[in-house]
């Protein structure tokens, strides 16, 4: 076992070793990658889901409804929370240590030779375990942007984008506008293309890019199924929605008025996909009760852990915290990647918090590490509690000791070494 748990951190290793490089979008050498590897993302029926907030949530909820309908299913994500092969589940199961060693040793001298990236070579990756594993159907969710992102070479059955906020604005650009055309860059020719993003502005600007492209039909959440009758609890959020023909009030356990509108997307592509994919509202219901999606409001004992790295993220966070009605005091454990909005986040989240703990995340990458000082000096400056524990564990302690709820939050990084360090499965449950 150790032997085996040596070679799978070796390999790890060097396939992260092609992060070093920073980010260079474009398809071309993820083709030439999955052409080498014979195409297997071709053989695959794919599910394509982007937008920048609410990507995981309608992944989590069509992989549960199409294993409800008796599927094979396979589902690629990213970042991942603790291990690397959370990005890579079969019917709910992630990918052995083995295959991954496999992979990596008989396909680095092909991912050298396109000069891959880490996320294109792990994007091949999936597809290669996702052809081998026999699955029915793929649900996969875009990286970063979606026209030039990798997993952007699929031919969707349908594709889905959640909806716009700024972020990533050194790539993407920093208006609305400029990010839904990079979002909408995963409609196709042919295939349908679903919108939940809410801004009618925004949203008609998704829906100019789908029929420019030619993708058909288009369908909208807030045109075509609004969720109404909302309902946030400690069990999840119900919601009443109408959809073809038949109307029924669900329940998803994923916590947050935003998940009602994420459900409906999800249930959206399905019906829009066609009858291979149509799945009834009453069999729906079902299938919601499995939802699962670890870091979004995810609670364990006092601790929440949520991913919120923007601050439309941190604001459902914060809408989420007033409707659940948690424990008081708050404390927020917090680290904020430097190349995002830390001061939107802090400030969305200002609200519902009796006191940050700003700490650094160990597995944060030098380049993108905050100043968590100047973190501290502008709660101070706006009369907001906050203290500073570079230490991480010690931060954990502290922030234990000053509330009754915790909020780790801020990036994937925060939560996933908080839930390594708390002993936290992400695949639990």
């Amino acid at each position: 076992m150790d032997h085996r748990l040596s070679g799978y951190r070796a390999a790890l290793d060097s396939l992260f070793e092609r992060t070093t490089g920073g980010s260079r979008f474009g398809l071309e050498r993820t083709a030439a990658l999955l052409a080498a590897l014979g195409d297997p993302h071709l053989g695959v029926p794919v599910f394509h889901v982007a937008g920048t907030n609410g990507k995981g949530s309608v992944c989590a909820t069509l992989e549960a409804v199409l294993r409800r309908r008796g599927l094979r299913v396979g589902k690629y994500t990213s970042p991942h929370l603790v291990d690397f092969r959370e990005r890579f589940l079969v019917d709910g199961r992630p990918v052995d240590e083995q295959s991954v060693v496999e992979f990596i040793e008989r396909w680095t001298p092909a991912v050298e030779r396109t000069g891959a990236t880490f996320f294109e070579a792990t994007t091949a990756m999936a597809f290669d375990w996702f052809a081998r594993s026999g699955v029915d159907v793929a649900v996969i969710e875009t990286g970063l942007g979606g026209r030039l992102d990798s997993t952007n070479v699929v031919r969707p059955v349908v594709a889905g984008v959640t909806s716009i906020g700024i972020d990533h604005v050194e790539v993407l650009g920093n208006t609305r506008e400029s990010i839904a055309f990079e979002k909408a860059g995963i409609f196709k020719p042919g295939a349908p293309a679903a919108i939940g993003e809410p801004d009618p502005a925004v949203g008609a600007l998704l829906a100019q890019h789908a029929m420019a492209i030619g993708a058909t039909p288009f369908v909208s959440v807030w045109r075509d199924c609004p969720p109404r009758q909302v309902e946030v609890t400690v069990a999840g959020t119900s919601f009443d929605v109408t959809l073809g023909g038949e109307s029924a009030r669900l329940q998803t356990p994923l916590a947050g008025a935003h998940q009602a509108s994420n459900a409906a997307l999800a249930l959206l592509m399905l019906h829009a996909a066609g009858a291979t994919w149509f799945t009834s509202l009453a069999e729906a219901a079902l299938a919601l009760r499995a939802v699962r999606l670890p870091g979004r409001f995810h609670r364990e004992g006092r601790f929440i852990f949520d991913v919120a790295h923007n601050p439309d993220g941190a604001a459902v966070l914060a809408a989420t915290v007033t409707a659940v009605d948690v424990p008081r005091p708050v404390a927020a454990l917090l680290t904020v990647l430097t190349d995002k909005d830390w001061r939107g986040v802090m400030g969305a989240l200002a609200p519902v918090v009796d006191v940050f703990v700003l700490t650094s995340a160990p597995t944060a990458p030098a380049s993108r590490a905050w100043n968590a000082s100047e973190a501290l000096a502008y709660a101070h400056a706006r009369g907001w509690e906050a203290v500073l524990e570079n230490d991480f564990d010690r931060a954990l302690e502290t922030a234990s000791r000053l509330a009754a709820t915790v909020l780790v939050t801020g990036s994937f990084h925060t939560v996933g070494d908080a839930m390594a360090r708390l002993q936290v499965d992400p695949l639990a449950g």
